[in-house]
């Protein structure tokens, strides 16, 4: 079974930085997107950031594009999010996700994911 788990999720000023982190294990596939999503209260989920085996490439949404990276380290089967000049409107529940991909290309809508982590809270506050 694929299983993912994030964590790093805390609480941080406005203009901080933090880290998240999603172990994976499971993974039959040969071909895959993994991403960092996120909702807000009240709000759709959305994705930030996320990265295509189909095409070696990263994806980031506009609202987080030079100040989030999405990072792997294949050999821990680990994927990072790391999150740098944080504002109010990137509070949200964070979540890793990941499927099997046939193509590559833009890999940040929710609903092309089947395997979910549970989520992990970040709220940014002055």
């Amino acid at each position: 079974d694929v299983q993912l788990q994030a964590s790093g999720g805390g609480f941080v000023e406005t203009g901080g930085s933090l880290r998240l982190s999603c172990a994976a294990s499971g993974f039959p596939f040969a071909h895959y997107a993994i991403g960092w999503f996120r909702q807000a209260p009240e709000k759709a989920r959305e994705g930030v950031a996320c990265f295509n085996s189909g095409d070696g490439t990263t994806y980031y949404s506009d609202s987080v594009k030079s100040r989030f990276t999405i990072a792997r380290d294949k050999a821990n089967n680990m994927v990072y999010l790391h999150m740098n000049s944080l504002k109010s409107e990137d509070t949200g529940v964070y979540y890793c996700a990941s499927d099997f991909v046939r193509d590559g290309g833009d890999c940040l809508t929710a609903d092309d994911y089947e395997y979910w982590g549970q989520g992990t809270l970040v709220t940014v506050s002055s």
